[in-house]
């Protein structure tokens, strides 16, 4: 009988030795094992073995006698899934510090082999060119049939590369409500509503959070995640998104109860404005140099955001008692804003129109008048008449949007319906200061029913939104556009996979259209058609054999 029950487990069990000199202990493990359970028969004594390190674990590893990192993973899928090196190419500096803390708690570090295997998206910064060619659409955010992606398309990606910066239009929307309620309750011809400041306070709190924390997570973006922050800011159209977490920080400043403080510092609007700045020299260069950036090309109601954060920007500093750094800013808004808006209102031929998911932002065209006739009015001292043509102008292209009911529906929601919330403040706070100014039963109910359309505008989207974020969990998709890969695929074009509606499938059905008309018909259609045709005798000269009609005729 043994002595003990740790006697019985040590009878049966096996010793390997590893060692880092001697490769032939691990080959003669088997005697070494009789060897061992022989003695431990006679002599119940444990001798532990030390875990095996460094290279002694590879080659164990290498000849079976110990699991490797994959079979551990794939025993358990949490872990598999935190190990998914399909999306180590966005970890442009976390990854490199997460390798360097592996290399330190002595994990054996990747081999070459399977780091270069990886695509990478961080080995240059990715030309505006690529951004037209890979993807369609007037946000250039759906990609093109004959594209790929470094990213799974079929799997959902970790939530912060799904994390837009247009996120920060949720802040707008409701630090707008507080710069709102606070001029409501301190306006002279609004005293017969009775509104109190701790409206203003309370909606100053939570907008105070709300910029706290999608600030926080895209903050955790820019750390985890660069590569994919670089790409939206140099998306020819997602870069004016980058506008909004000053603005909102403007719009903080400009909503700050009295209770809380009187006057702010000059120096606060120098440190918010300088960022703008920098932006505004980027953007408005990129427009008056020409190339694939140039405003024809780019044109979009999201070019207001650059604009209007210089109207905001002369608001505050106004407010504050300057002079002239306001003007400078409300004369470079003005000049911009100017042609922006003649471009965006002509919509040359080459522009896509806006499909019904982007409709909203068409209100954007309502903000910037309307903060701009608030701008003048406080460096001017009064809401003069060049404020009034202002906001006269901002009035027009509001009820031009509202009268269009069915405009604004029939599509499914997305983040991008928060521009219906900052315009529609925007215009209902011009409406009070003109109201004070003329003062009479039309603007006083006016600006009662503006108030009360945006503040119920804003409550619902508030609530929809929380019910896509945390219940249906939908409103932040896979964001492809900043998946796209450096160089266009080499492989020819799959012609029977076309999703409908492509750029690509348009231009053959055209083709087909005047395919059994005579010649001049033929030449008549778009010169696209004929190359794609030609390409597709190139590529599958079989579909041209069995269709004469098909051919192209010579030139």
């Amino acid at each position: 009988m043994p002595s003990s029950p740790i006697e019985v487990h040590l009878q049966s069990s096996k010793v390997v030795q590893f060692r880092d000199n001697d490769e032939d202990d691990i080959a003669n493990s088997s005697t070494a094992c009789e060897t061992a359970s022989t003695k431990q028969a006679k002599q119940a004594k444990f001798h532990s073995q030390p875990m095996p390190k460094g290279y002694v674990f590879d080659e164990a590893v290498g000849r079976g006698k110990f699991p490797s990192h994959s079979e551990f993973a794939t025993g358990n899928p949490r872990i598999h899934k935190m190990k998914d090196k399909r999306f180590d190419s966005f970890k442009t500096w976390s990854g490199k510090l997460e390798r360097q803390l592996s290399n330190l708690r002595g994990k054996p570090q990747e081999t070459g082999q399977e780091v270069n295997n990886l695509p990478r998206a961080e080995m240059e910064t990715l030309p505006v060119d690529r951004y037209f060619d890979a993807l369609e659409g007037p946000e250039l955010d759906t990609l093109r049939a004959s594209e790929e992606i470094l990213l799974p398309e079929d799997k959902k990606w970790p939530f912060l590369l799904r994390y837009p910066v247009s996120s920060f239009g949720i802040c707008l929307g409701i630090s707008s409500q507080a710069i709102m309620w606070k001029t409501l309750a301190t306006s002279a011809s609004m005293k017969f509503l009775h509104v109190s400041l701790n409206v203003n306070l309370i909606l100053w709190c939570i907008s105070v959070a709300l910029v706290a924390i999608v600030s926080f997570i895209y903050s955790l973006k820019v750390i985890f995640y660069f590569e994919a922050v670089r790409r939206e800011y140099y998306h020819p159209i997602r870069v004016n998104f980058f506008f909004a977490p000053w603005i909102a920080l403007l719009f903080l400043a400009l909503g700050v109860p009295p209770s809380i403080a009187q006057n702010l510092h000059a120096a606060l609007w120098f440190v918010l404005m300088a960022p703008i700045f920098c932006l505004e020299l980027k953007i408005y260069g990129q427009w008056m140099s020409g190339g694939q950036r140039r405003l024809s090309k780019v044109a979009n109601p999201s070019n207001h955001l650059s604009v209007v954060g210089n109207f905001v920007g002369a608001l505050l500093g106004a407010s504050m008692g300057l002079k002239e750094g306001p003007i400078f800013f409300f004369a470079v808004g003005l000049a911009h804003y100017t042609v922006l808006f003649v471009t965006l209102y002509q919509r040359l031929p080459t522009n896509e129109t806006l499909p019904k998911e982007l409709h909203p932002v068409f209100f954007l065209f309502v903000a910037a008048p309307s903060v701009a006739s608030m701008a003048w009015a406080r460096i001017q001292g009064s809401f003069d008449y060049g404020s009034r043509i202002a906001y006269f102008i901002a009035l027009f292209l509001y009820f031009s949007l509202a009268v269009r009911a069915n405009f604004f529906r029939g599509f499914r929601f997305s983040l991008a319906w928060w521009a219906y919330t900052f315009p529609m403040t925007g215009a209902s706070i011009a409406t009070i200061k003109y109201s004070s100014e003329i003062t009479n039963v039309v603007t006083k109910s006016l600006s009662v029913i503006l108030c009360i359309i945006a503040t119920l505008t804003v409550t619902a989207l508030f609530v929809t939104t929380l019910v896509h974020a945390f219940v249906l969990r939908d409103l932040f998709p896979n964001d492809l556009a900043i998946a796209i890969s450096e160089r266009r695929p080499k492989t020819s074009r799959k012609w029977f996979h076309r999703r409908p509606g492509s750029s690509d499938t348009k231009d053959i059905e055209n083709y087909l259209k005047f395919a059994d008309s005579d010649s001049k018909d033929i030449e008549a259609s778009l010169s696209p058609s004929n190359s794609i045709a030609k390409e597709v005798n190139n590529s599958h000269p079989n579909i041209i054999h069995n269709n004469p009609s098909l051919c192209v005729p010579a030139a």
